[in-house]
Order: C-alpha cells, then structure tokens, then sequence
C-alpha cells in the first residue's frame, strides 16, 4: 500500500506460531473469535473491521481478543489461514475437468464452517498489497499449479483467465450480491461456469495456438 500509516495484515506464510492456543477451556473462546473474524471481515474487509466488533460478535470482551491473537493483524492472519488441497486434475476425464475447478471453488466458496475466509481475503486484497499477494499464491496452489501438472506448457496463461473468471463470479455472487447469480442454486451456478472454465483449459489461449488434446 502506498500509505505506510495503514498497518497492512502480514501474509499467513510469514506468521509465526498461530497465536491464540490454550488450554481446553480456551478452545471454544478461540473458535468463537475466529468465526466472528471470518464473518465480519467477509462483511466489512480489513480496514473497516475492529476487534471491538469482532469480540462483540463472539460474545466476548475485546480484551480477550487481544490476549488471543495480540493485535488485529493477527487476528486477521490466523483467521483466514489457507488449508486448502490443490485438486488432482489427472484424476478426472480431459473434458470434466472444468467442471471438477468450478465445482470446486464453488463448494468451498459456500462452505458453512470456512467459506468466509476465501471472501474475506477476496474482500481485502483490493486495498491490501499483501492480501492480494496472499490471494496470488491460493490461486497458484489451486489452479495454476494442477494445470501445470497435466505437463501444459501454457498453464499461467489458462490458469490466470481461470482465475479471473472464478473471481468475477466470486465478487458478483458474494460480495456485490448481483441477482440472479448470487439467488441461483449453486449446482446452477457450477453449470453455467463450468463451460467457459473447459474453454480455458483445453482451447487455444490465442487465436494461432491449436486446441489442448
């Protein structure tokens, strides 16, 4: 960021040990804090969110956010930490495998228990240089990386027009909550990108370069 007054939140690969661990009394409080963070910072981004939101959403004093995880930046490194495994494109049929990465990235995008952290880093990469570093490199781990392992010499190219277009529906679904697609079922939603996302995988990324066997 261009302000250097804006403390930014540090990338997750630069943490340290994830702060917060106690004992087994402490694992629900924990929890608690953690799935607040995710949602408010899915809401709001990173500037716009406080740790007394935060712990007014947990039920809890916003001191006993801050004895968890030592400061907002924290906060926000632990909570939207990736875990995410990179999808094995050789397991399925050449012409599925669109299909299997909107399917994918739908699902977890949707997922009850983690999906606001792709949103909340989706949210936050737009006024954060190192979120959007962070976000570069999920999308390199899920996307560029499994194209790379079908041995396709072009995978940056497909990977980044992939990744475009799942980040388009992203914003438009999630985050900017544009009917009909963010009101369509989500197998709709699979159904409608999968084609474009089979486009990029196996067409030509220019108008002279054959198409991907």
């Amino acid at each position: 960021m261009t302000d250097s007054s804006r403390a930014a939140p540090p990338a997750a690969s630069q943490a340290g040990p994830a702060p917060g661990i106690g004992g087994p009394r402490s694992a629900g409080t924990r929890r608690a804090i953690l799935s607040a963070a995710r949602a408010t910072f899915a809401e709001r981004g990173y500037e716009q969110t406080t740790i007394r939101a935060v712990a007014a959403r947990a039920g809890v004093d916003a001191s006993m956010v801050m004895r968890y995880f030592q400061s907002k930046a924290g906060l926000f490194t632990t909570a939207v930490t990736m875990d995410l495994q990179a999808p094995d494109l050789r397991s399925a049929p050449a012409s599925q495998r669109g299909e299997l990465l909107a399917r994918m990235f739908i699902s977890r995008w949707e997922d009850p228990l983690r999906g606001d952290e792709l949103i909340a880093m989706l949210r936050t990469a737009a006024t954060s240089e190192v979120v959007a570093g962070q976000l570069q490199a999920v999308l390199r781990q899920q996307i560029i990386g499994p194209i790379a392992a079908l041995g396709d010499p072009r995978a940056a190219e497909r990977g980044t027009l992939i990744a475009a277009q799942m980040l388009g529906v992203a914003l438009c679904r999630y985050i900017l909550r544009v009917d009909p697609l963010a009101s369509l079922p989500s197998d709709e939603v699979v159904a409608a990108v999968a084609p474009s996302v089979q486009r990029y995988l196996s067409g030509p990324t220019d108008p002279a370069e054959p198409a991907a066997s």
